[in-house]
């Protein structure tokens, strides 16, 4: 049967223009839809201008720093305005760049957005319809919001905060994943009166404990407010700001509610369903270790997917789907001991798992931790720490999990998740030479376990 084309693509982010590009370059005939601008999340309103903004707010801990070093700062003044626009343009040339590389792969690109029609169909919202001898879903995650919660129409989401017109002086961000604290640390930094509600008892599920309560009390050294247990059920909108009700708690007044609770698979309205792809409760596309649907010429990458929810990750599916479907390959993309960081100030860096999760999966691991001043605090008597945390597993001798809360944390473990999926011992790392003096020599030099921990037996 004749198809317009080898592969379409539904979204221009990391992992849909990836996939194309790989596809051209086989030879394959691609086209790619997208409704927005080209980029997706992490290069319009993610990852990209998030660390930008994070660049931004450590200006603050700089210019406070500087006398101990001999520096003499002046009056020193933040303009927000000035940042959403120099952010703007970055994005701007980037998502320019991405266009550019997809023309110069041979990559139509068609401004509209597309839904699926059938198994080898799919329909503009011009009306015309399109076969291709493969489809890829690449359509990302979108936030949601909380629900139940009277006037929520007046809070935001981390779409909209990068484009705020004015800086909001009182912030309250709700939710406690990486999103959330990330947002509250470099708002607190930029000048902000900053609230962070949570229905946990603690940030970060899902991290190591010892980063979270690491990272918790450093945010609170930092002047962060925290209600524990309480979520907004009402907010007001008044002519100086926003009155929030909070369920458990004392009511208070923002500037601006930022709602950071989470992202789902941004699969509505697609036709999925309909051309027989089967979705999970989230809406996430079902797909198996190949990127592919219940329906054989239906695949799926990225946030759609709901597996782990990295760019790095929907890049690697995209190109590894490419390369099986038209060159012949037979690399999946392994999502095991896949690097992660969470850029607060200070970051954190993980890879592999965390205490609870080594302790369950092998039974008895020993654990390796260490926590100290930064050397640069030592001139500014400041009460930063860095803590940094492996974890062993005593029947291997394999490092299977390294946490890092402290500056340059992200940049650490980009390297330690090298030795980590090669399989190391911590006999390799006792090994290696420290570089001194850095924070990253720790890693190397920590000999004597701090604690072994044991499973307890199963009743």
């Amino acid at each position: 049967m004749a198809f317009d084309l080898d592969l379409f693509v539904i979204g221009a982010g990391s992992g849909g223009v990836r996939a194309a590009r790989i596809a051209a370059s086989h030879g394959a005939k691609a086209m790619v839809a997208e409704e927005f601008r080209i980029g997706g999340t992490c290069v319009i309103r993610g990852c990209v201008p998030k660390k930008l903004m994070v660049f931004a707010s450590r200006f603050a801990d700089a210019f406070r720093d500087a006398p101990a070093f001999g520096w003499t700062v002046g009056p020193t003044h933040f303009d927000w305005s000035r940042l959403v626009a120099a952010k703007e343009a970055e994005i701007t040339r980037l998502s320019g760049i991405y266009r550019r590389n997809l023309e110069a792969s041979g990559v139509e690109i068609v401004q509209s957005r597309a839904a699926v029609a059938g198994p080898n169909r799919v329909r503009l919202a011009t009306g015309q319809d399109i076969s291709a001898r493969h489809i890829l879903i690449a359509t990302g995650g979108r936030p949601t919001l909380l629900p139940g919660v009277e006037g929520i129409e007046h809070a935001i989401t981390s779409n909209e905060v990068f484009d705020l017109a004015t800086f909001p002086q009182r912030l309250l961000v709700v939710g406690g994943g990486y999103i959330a604290v990330e947002f509250a640390c470099l708002f607190r930094r930029l000048g902000a009166e900053v609230t962070l509600a949570l229905r946990a008892d603690n940030i970060l599920r899902g991290f190591d404990e010892d980063m979270r309560v690491g990272l918790r009390d450093q945010l609170a050294a930092a002047g962060v407010q925290f209600r524990f247990g309480q979520l907004p059920r009402a907010i007001v909108r008044r002519h100086d700001g926003l009155d929030v009700d909070f369920a458990g708690g004392a009511p208070a007044a923002f500037d601006a509610v930022l709602i950071a609770t989470g992202r789902a698979p941004n699969s509505a309205g697609l036709g999925l369903q309909a051309a027989g792809v089967a979705l999970d409760s989230h809406g996430a596309v079902i797909v198996n270790a190949d990127s592919t649907s219940s329906v054989p010429s239906i695949h799926a990458v990225g946030d759609v997917t709901n597996r782990i929810n990295l760019t790095p990750v929907a890049i690697r599916e995209g190109h590894v789907l490419a390369d099986r479907l038209f060159g012949g390959g037979t690399v999946r993309a392994d999502h095991e001991n896949v690097a992660s960081a969470v850029f607060t100030t200070p970051e954190i860096g993980s890879v592999g798992l965390t205490q609870a999760q080594a302790v369950d999966r092998y039974g008895t691991v020993d654990i390796y931790k260490t926590a100290f001043r930064p050397m640069k605090a030592t001139l500014t008597g400041g009460a930063e720490r860095t803590i940094m945390k492996l974890i062993v597993d005593v029947a291997s001798e394999r490092v299977v999990g390294a946490h890092i809360l402290g500056a340059d944390a992200g940049e650490m473990i980009q390297l330690l998740a090298i030795a980590i999926k090669m399989g190391a011992r911590k006999s390799d790392l006792d090994a290696t030479m420290a570089v001194h003096p850095t924070a990253a020599e720790e890693l190397v030099t920590m000999r004597k376990p701090t604690e072994r921990v044991t499973r307890p037996p199963k009743t």
